[in-house]
């Protein structure tokens, strides 16, 4: 239950620190789970209660997480004023 306790908790502080108009869609589109964390068994069911959000399992979690990196590495260029580290 820690691993899911620190994840649960790493969603909440994103969601504290998340432009307001990125947070509208997230409310009304809710939250995709991707990774081999989506896979953990009810932790969409654990984050919808305790956030209040919808949350989804991407329908192929392990696939999408690279794939999406993938698209985002070709799309540098454009994407630049979009990127930001915490470093």
């Amino acid at each position: 239950a820690e691993p899911v306790g620190a994840i649960i908790e790493a969603v909440k502080v994103a969601l504290e620190h998340t432009a307001p108009e990125l947070a509208a869609d997230i409310v009304d589109k809710g939250i995709v789970l991707t990774g081999g964390g989506a896979l953990l068994g009810n932790l969409d069911l654990v984050l919808r209660h305790d956030t209040g959000l919808p949350v989804s399992i991407a329908d192929d979690p392990l696939s999408c997480v690279v794939l999406g990196t993938g698209r985002a590495l070709e799309e540098m260029k454009r994407l630049k004023d979009v990127l930001t580290t915490m470093y």
